[in-house]
């Protein structure tokens, strides 16, 4: 059957306004463009070359999280890439989890050591506890790693940053007891929350009760008892925080429930961005226990959770979110140094050396162009500041600032401009109030 459907023109100009806006700020294009991200063929699909602007914006965050993590109690790890099956098989990933993962050496061959990347960190995690006999007083403990993961994914499924097969995730394990559980979880909750308050970038988020399916009970370890009740504690917490929140049946990892925190991209695919999982299950596969103030031996729960998640998939959240244009805190280049000639280039390079003594990422421009190229060269490269000096600043001390924020914020002393850039990224303020007029490439 043929058919041929025409839309009203105003619904068609929307589409094609909406296409064109998520084109514009699609990822894939966009961080290629502005040199965050490359692929390359010979290297395979789903493994990025992060480029030094990428990783840069990396680095921020993962410095941000993991100080945040310290902060709240988190003891900071280092595990291996890989380790043998017989770690797996424990953890129950041999089973449930195979085909996600890549396998070096014969699975099949127990004559042979057979090794596994790591496509979590939780069974490596898990031996920092059992390093020694543990006492009740030492709980809760928290755990955090920022740790390099590698899953199996089908070829179809790859994109960009969001879905690849090597990625670094803000990860992190908590062993508790179990009067400790909902307290803990709540903080994790809370963590989470903060990270999206700080990236502004909460109001666009939706939160998932991800549930075993009983109908399908052999894709999961444990009891339909336990899983009833951990799904009915974790129901309880968000309907006390007053968190909306959908359930989805089947979405479980295969140890336990958990709290999906997903988002949209600009052509509306859902991904997930952050998860916390409550974990009644595997602290016995791994024989885990403390002692308790009666002298007995008592099994603990486990909090399987991300801060800030994948870094890869939030870089690719964030250059879709603003439009490459990062929050001052975050961008790779923060300042460029625009001497109006050649004749004040000594003068360019003392000002980058004053920012870069207080932290601030700065380049010179020192480029014999106009200075109207150099300054709509780096307006394209949506640098937050651009410093133009000549001889009166050169002669005062002072720089003339222009901003993709207000355009010409006019000329100030060096050390006010650091002052106030150096608040900003402190408080990782986000400047809202973007100029319209876009240059044009040409």
């Amino acid at each position: 059957i043929y058919g041929v459907a025409f839309p009203k023109k105003e619904e068609l100009d929307e589409y094609l306004a909406r296409q064109a806006e998520a084109l514009k700020r699609d990822h894939n294009k966009l961080g290629r463009e502005l040199e965050y991200f490359t692929t390359v063929d010979v290297i395979g699909q789903g493994l990025p070359i992060i480029l030094p602007k990428g990783a840069r914006v990396i680095q921020t965050l993962q410095r941000w999280v993991e100080d945040e993590e310290q902060k709240r109690g988190y003891l900071l790890t280092k595990t291996p890439y890989m380790a043998k099956r017989e770690l797996y098989k424990i953890s129950g990933h041999w089973d449930h989890y195979l085909d996600g993962m890549f396998i070096i050496g014969d699975p099949d061959d127990y004559s042979k050591e057979c090794f596994a990347l790591r496509p979590l960190s939780c069974p490596f995690q898990y031996q920092v506890f059992l390093n020694k006999k543990r006492s009740y007083r030492e709980l809760p403990m928290r755990l955090g790693e920022t740790s390099t993961l590698f899953r199996n994914e089908d070829s179809g499924e790859m994109h960009g940053l969001t879905r690849v097969r090597q990625f670094t995730i803000s990860e992190g394990h908590l062993i508790v007891r179990p009067d400790q559980m909902v307290t803990e979880f709540k903080n994790c909750i809370a963590l989470a929350k903060h990270c999206l308050s700080v990236l502004g970038v909460e109001e666009d988020v939706t939160y998932h009760l991800s549930k075993w399916d009983p109908e399908d009970t052999q894709k999961y370890i444990g009891e339909p008892e336990v899983w009833e009740e951990t799904q009915e504690h974790m129901r309880n917490i968000m309907n006390e925080l007053q968190i909306p929140f959908v359930e989805d049946v089947g979405e479980a990892a295969f140890y336990g429930p958990k709290i999906d925190i997903n988002t949209k991209n600009v052509y509306g695919k859902e991904d997930t961005m952050i998860t916390i999982q409550w974990d009644a299950l595997l602290a016995a596969q791994f024989d885990m226990y403390y002692i308790d103030q009666n002298g007995d031996k008592v099994r603990p729960y486990i909090i399987h959770r991300t801060s800030m998640g994948c870094y890869e998939r939030t870089l690719a959240w964030l250059i879709e979110k603003y439009e490459g244009k990062f929050p001052t805190w975050l961008c790779p280049v923060q300042v460029r140094v625009l001497p109006i000639s050649d004749k004040y280039e000594d003068y360019a390079q003392k000002v980058l050396a004053k920012l870069k003594s207080n932290g601030i990422l700065a380049e010179v421009d020192s480029r014999s162009e106009k200075i109207g190229f150099k300054i709509r060269e780096a307006r394209l490269a949506k640098l937050p500041y651009m410093l133009v000096v000549g001889q009166q600043e050169e002669a005062d001390g002072t720089v003339s600032v222009r901003s993709r924020f207000a355009g010409d914020e006019g000329v100030k002393p060096l050390d006010g401009f650091i002052d106030q850039i150096c608040k900003e990224i402190r408080t990782k303020e986000i400047r809202r109030e973007e100029i319209k007029d876009e240059p044009k490439q040409k």
